[in-house]
């Protein structure tokens, strides 16, 4: 994979080049190489330049690439995630390096890729809801507005405390085409109930002659509905509260 690392690692100074943005030297702490990718650390006042222009740079240079690679090769298929915060310096290290990090890895980014696959794309894009508000949200990517950007919730499977807002790009793919996607992502556990205090005298922590209700869902049964084929723009149901996906007879 020497020749494929080799050639990402081409692509992205290129992209920074053309972005107006100055990459870091290898030798710089400021560049991470994590193997199959790398983590660049930049001036907060480059965040907006980031994602406009750089990931409408970096999508035409991945769909460049795969037009012009050998058949032997492998398409390149990106993760992005961009967020803005604290570092110390020299070493450049802080919790926001850890929170780049769980946000490219989020299941939401997985699934947003695995998204674009399916629509011949390369790139999708994770930006934390700090860096969106400083760009995104301030008016300063003229051609990534906010209507191109699928806020959720970006969580990772083995770290349940993990659960920031982000905001996903797919290029060519608008945030309705996108949320279908998101929406097969099971749920996290909910936490378990208290259990409810009926009772009342020595011990109790309620007032006296008082009764503590249990509280139950106002939903009853819910109906199942069966799918044995793909669904395209099929009206199901005008509104649905609860989901559960059950995938056992896959």
């Amino acid at each position: 994979m020497a020749s494929v690392r080799s050639d990402l690692d081409l692509v992205l100074t290129t992209v920074l080049v053309q972005s107006g943005l100055k990459p870091p030297r290898a030798d710089d702490p400021a560049f991470k190489d994590t193997g199959d990718g790398a983590i660049f650390v930049l001036p907060a006042g480059d965040v907006a330049l980031l994602v406009d222009p750089l990931l409408g740079h970096l999508h035409s240079a991945l769909t460049r690439y795969d037009r012009e690679r050998l058949a032997a090769s492998p398409p390149l298929r990106l993760r992005v995630a961009i967020h803005v915060g604290p570092l110390s310096q020299p070493d450049h290290r802080g919790d926001a390096i850890n929170d780049v990090c769980r946000l490219l890895n989020s299941t939401a980014l997985r699934t947003a890729l695995s998204a674009a696959r399916e629509h011949d794309g390369f790139l999708a894009a994770a930006v934390s809801d700090a860096a969106f508000r400083r760009t995104v949200g301030a008016g300063r990517t003229p051609e990534l507005p906010e209507n191109q950007f699928l806020a959720t919730t970006a969580r990772i499977q083995d770290k349940p405390d993990f659960a920031e807002p982000c905001h996903l790009y797919v290029p060519r793919l608008v945030p309705q085409l996108l949320a279908p996607y998101l929406s097969t992502i099971p749920s996290p556990p909910a936490a378990p109930a208290a259990d409810p205090i009926t009772t009342s005298g020595p011990g109790s922590t309620q007032p006296s002659g008082s009764v503590a209700a249990p509280v139950h869902a106002a939903h009853g049964p819910a109906p199942a509905f069966q799918f044995n084929g793909e669904m395209h723009d099929t009206t199901v149901a005008q509104d649905i509260q609860y989901l559960r996906i059950d995938r056992r007879g896959r």
